[in-house]
């Protein structure tokens, strides 16, 4: 069974997407503020496939109820719900650990075309058992069977979307990779997200992988166009 947590303060929104995503085949549990999403995550044991989380909620917000699970879960699936003024609290969501977010207002399709994707990585990353043994370039070794990802033989940890990203840089070492080549790859073909969803997460990786992020050694600008893998 695909199983989603949905967390919504208002009633007719979180009504909305019950329905539609029960209608496309979801087991959903849906909840009306954050405390009550990280109670029923902990009672659950984490055993949700995707998290569509409201950003604006009284008490425990969006993000901090993002921030609380990504730390219990680099493999579940987390979708933001922001208004179109919030451009901001978007690249916040992304780089708390998000792997999308739905614009308000939404259609019912564009909605589950998304929750469709990410849940669709989600699940294959966790099926998935490589013929090869990972991808090596420098200090770093992207392990296909575990997917996880050793930087002098220190682990890093990555959500779902960083090791895709990853993989596709590994596995074109010193070629420029296009913005638009890597939404598709990662988050699915014809995808209608902004292609700074690709930015941020970029950013979020050199965090983790850059001695200097702000001054990237890995992972390069090619301006104009897209990123590149320096190998």
């Amino acid at each position: 069974m695909k199983r989603i947590l949905v967390v919504e303060d208002e009633d007719v929104i979180r009504d909305f997407v019950v329905i539609n995503l029960r209608r496309a085949g979801y087991d959903v549990t849906d909840v009306p503020n954050g405390e009550a999403a990280l109670e029923v995550f902990e009672q659950n044991n984490g055993n949700f496939d995707v998290a569509v989380l409201d950003i604006m909620m009284p008490g425990i917000d969006g993000f901090q109820v993002c921030k609380e699970i990504r730390k219990k879960s680099d493999s579940i699936g987390i979708i933001m719900l922001s208004a179109k003024s919030q451009e901001m609290d978007k690249v916040s969501g992304l780089m708390l650990g998000a792997d999308d977010y739905v614009t308000k207002p939404f259609s019912p399709s564009e909605l589950v075309a998304r929750v469709d994707a990410v849940h669709r990585r989600v699940t294959m990353a966790a099926g998935i058992r490589q013929p090869s043994e990972g991808l090596v370039s420098g200090p770093f070794v992207l392990d296909l069977k575990s997917r996880s990802l050793q930087k002098n033989n220190k682990p890093i940890d990555l959500t779902q979307v960083e090791f895709q990203i990853m993989e596709m840089f590994l596995s074109n070492i010193n070629v420029a990779l296009e913005r638009s080549a890597i939404l598709n790859k990662v988050w699915g073909e014809g995808n209608t997200g902004d292609e700074k969803i690709v930015d941020v997460n970029i950013r979020r990786l050199r965090m983790k992988i850059e001695e200097e992020p702000s001054a990237p050694k890995y992972i390069l600008t090619v301006w104009g166009f897209g990123y590149k893998w320096n190998g």
